[in-house]
């Protein structure tokens, strides 16, 4: 059996019963969301999302598959939401940071993957002294039945906004774009984000009625234009960028 650690996990094995586990402080989050600069969402996260960060589509295979992110910085390796061991008050944390050290992984057999996922934890959060899940009689604690729950719940939504994006990518609406801006009063060469997608709001109009009426039925229409929309937010990004170097 192989399994295969989502983005940014470093070792993963299925969670045990028995196990311990040191849980993060609050606060505390992985090393790949404060050095990274943009974060998987699912579907249901749209809305929350699209009022704080940039949202739009990457692809790891030039294209035949893509996902939904939320941009968190400008360079790479930068998360300008979280400063002073905190993220920014009042901002949306995307539940990819909150699920951490838990996760869905995918397990291959014999090289086959499987349909399910299996419920697993990032092996160094295994602790003899950390926090137990469930009693001496299996019974799950109030904390583990809400991380259960946020699991569950979140793999089914990314399942969906996988649908999505095949959808978005089958009728032809995604199209690369790149976001270039300069700092006010810096004469350096200017910042530029690449490997980005955003849907080609133009294209909108060449969908049939068919077309139309299933990213109505699938709740994709209302999320193009959360998408679209969240697109200023790059600005926001940028007076972030700006207000940390003038502070540092």
């Amino acid at each position: 059996m192989q399994i295969s650690p989502p983005f940014g996990y470093k070792e993963v094995v299925p969670f045990l019963k028995t196990q311990k586990v040191r849980l993060p402080a609050p606060g505390q989050f992985p090393e790949f969301v404060l050095r990274g600069n943009a974060i998987p969402i699912s579907l249901a996260e749209y809305q929350a999302a699209s009022r704080d960060y940039p949202i739009v589509f990457t692809s790891g295979d030039d294209g035949r598959t893509f996902a939904t992110v939320a941009v968190l910085g400008i360079s790479a390796a930068e998360n300008l939401f979280y400063t002073a061991g905190a993220w920014a008050p009042g901002v949306y944390i995307p539940a990819y940071a909150r699920r951490y050290p838990f996760c869905m992984a995918k397990v291959s057999v014999n090289r086959v993957e499987r349909a399910d996922r299996l419920i697993c934890v990032e092996k160094s959060f295994i602790d003899d002294g950390g926090e137990s899940m469930f009693d001496g009689k299996g019974v799950p604690s109030a904390k583990w039945t809400e991380v259960e729950r946020l699991l569950s719940e979140y793999e089914a939504d990314l399942e969906r906004g996988r649908e999505m994006c095949s959808i978005l990518a089958d009728y032809g609406l995604l199209e690369p774009f790149s976001m270039q801006a300069k700092l006010k009063g810096q004469e350096n060469a200017p910042m530029q984000v690449t490997g980005m997608h955003r849907v080609a709001e133009k294209k909108l109009g060449n969908l049939n009625a068919a077309q139309i009426k299933n990213l109505m039925r699938k709740g994709i229409l209302p999320r193009i234009y959360m998408h679209l929309m969240s697109l200023e937010n790059f600005g926001r990004l940028l007076e972030r960028k700006a207000a940390r170097q003038a502070a540092a």
